[in-house]
C-alpha cells in the first residue's frame, strides 16, 4: 500500500499542475474540474461494481480472495498500458522559464517577475484552504455511514446513501465546469458560493435529526464538488516561474485528509476543549448546544464545519483583495487563437482579395484631386 500511495501521490503532483497549465490560461479551472469530474465518476462507480459484480456472492469465501487478486491484477495491467501510453505520447516538458514567459504575455509586461517565492501570499492562503477543505471532505466521507446509522438507517442503507452523495458530487463537478464557461460564473464566485454552502448544510446536518440531517449531509457532499480543483487553479494564478513548485505545495496540502478524521473521531472532547479555549469567537453557543444535545456522530461533524470556515478565508481574499490578478488571467486570449494561425488567416484572406498578398487596409490612400 505504501508503494501504491507513493505512486498515486507522485502522479497527482505531476498531473494536476500539468492540467492547469497545458492549455489556454483562461480555461484552467474548467480543465481541472472536468478531469476531477471523470475521477469522481470512477470513485462513484468502482465501489458499486465491487459490491454488486465482483464480490456479490463471494465476500466471505475463498473465491472472494481470488476475485480480489484478479481485480488487483487487472488494475496493474491497466496501469502498465497507461505507462506505455504516456511514454509514447509527445507530452511537452514545461520549464519555469516557460511559465515566466507566459505570465509576462498575459499581463503584457516583458520580463514579468512575480517576486520571491516567500511573498506569494495567494498561494500560501490557497495551500491553507486546500489543507482544511480536503481534511473536512475526508472527515465527512469517513463518518457519513456512522452519521446515517445514528440517524436511524441500517448499514446497507447508509452505504447506498453514501453512493448517492458521491454520485451527486461527481455530477455537480460537470455542472460547475459547464457554469464556469459562462462569463458571469467566475471561478472565484463559484468557490466562495460552494464552500459557503458546505458550511451552511453541515450546520443544518448537525442541528437536525433523522432523514432531514442525512439530506443536509448529502448536500454537503454535493457542494464539495468543485472546491478542490478551483482552489488549486486559483492558487496557481500569477506565480510565473514558481508555478511548478506552487503546484507541489497544493498537492501536498491534501495531507489535511490525514489530520482531520482523527480529530473528528475525537469530536466531543475536541470541540469542548475548543469552546474552553475560546476559538471561533461567537460559535461557542452553537458548539455547546451540539455537545449537550447530540450524540457522537452529530458532534463530530462540527470538526469539518470548522474546516470549511478556515478554507473560506482563501475565496474571501481572492474576491476582495486579489480579484484583479485572477480576473486578468481569465480574460486573456493567450493560446485561444495561436498568433501564427491568426497571421496565416490574414494573409490568406488578403490573397483572395487582390491576388497580390497585400492587405488592402495597409495600402496608403490615394490623394483625391
Amino acid at each position: 500500500m505504501f508503494v501504491v500511495g507513493a505512486g498515486l501521490s507522485t502522479l497527482e503532483t505531476a498531473a494536476d499542475p500539468f492540467l492547469s497549465i497545458c492549455g489556454p490560461p483562461r480555461y484552467s479551472e474548467i480543465r481541472l474540474n472536468l478531469a476531477q469530474a471523470v475521477q469522481g465518476v470512477g470513485s462513484f462507480v468502482a465501489p458499486l461494481l465491487a459490491s454488486r459484480v465482483f464480490f456479490a456472492n463471494t465476500v466471505d469465501t475463498a473465491a472472494g480472495l481470488k476475485n480480489v487478486q484478479w481485480v488487483y491484477l487487472g488494475v496493474a495491467c491497466f496501469v502498465g498500458l497507461l505507462l506505455i501510453l504516456f511514454f509514447l505520447a509527445p507530452m511537452p516538458e514545461i520549464t519555469d522559464a516557460d511559465m515566466g514567459t507566459m505570465e509576462g504575455e498575459i499581463v503584457a509586461e516583458e520580463g514579468y517577475d512575480p517576486g520571491a517565492f516567500g511573498r506569494q501570499y495567494n498561494l500560501f492562503l490557497a495551500v491553507m484552504s486546500q489543507f482544511c477543505y480536503v481534511g473536512a471532505q475526508v472527515a465527512v466521507a469517513n463518518y457519513f455511514i456512522n452519521f446515517c446509522e445514528e440517524a436511524g438507517k441500517a448499514a446497507s442503507q447508509s452505504s447506498d446513501l453514501l453512493a448517492v452523495g458521491q454520485g451527486l458530487y461527481a455530477f455537480n463537478r460537470f455542472v460547475a465546469a459547464l457554469l464556469m464557461m459562462l462569463p458571469m460564473f467566475k471561478p472565484r464566485y463559484m468557490l466562495a458560493t460552494y464552500l459557503g454552502l458546505c458550511f451552511v448544510f453541515v450546520v443544518a446536518a448537525i442541528t437536525t435529526e433523522g432523514n432531514a440531517s442525512i439530506a443536509m449531509l448529502v448536500l454537503v457532499l454535493c457542494f464539495e464538488s468543485c472546491c478542490f480543483a478551483t482552489i488549486f487553479t486559483l492558487g496557481l494564478r500569477g506565480l510565473g516561474r514558481h508555478t511548478k513548485r506552487g503546484g507541489s505545495w497544493l498537492v501536498a496540502a491534501i495531507s489535511g485528509g490525514m489530520v482531520f478524521p482523527p480529530m473528528t473521531g475525537a469530536g466531543e472532547w475536541f470541540i469542548f476543549s475548543l469552546g474552553l479555549l475560546g476559538f471561533f469567537v461567537g460559535m461557542e453557543a452553537l458548539i455547546y448546544g451540539v455537545v449537550v444535545t447530540r450524540h457522537n456522530a452529530h458532534i463530530a461533524m462540527a470538526i469539518p464545519m470548522m474546516g470549511y470556515i478556515l478554507a473560506w478565508v482563501f475565496p474571501i481574499y481572492v474576491n476582495f483583495f486579489n480579484k484583479d490578478t485572477v480576473d486578468v488571467r481569465r480574460k486573456t486570449d493567450l493560446n485561444v487563437v495561436p498568433e501564427h494561425m491568426a497571421k496565416e488567416v490574414e494573409l490568406e484572406r488578403a490573397n483572395r482579395n487582390d491576388g497580390k498578398g497585400k492587405v488592402a487596409a495597409m495600402e496608403e490612400p490615394k490623394e483625391v484631386k
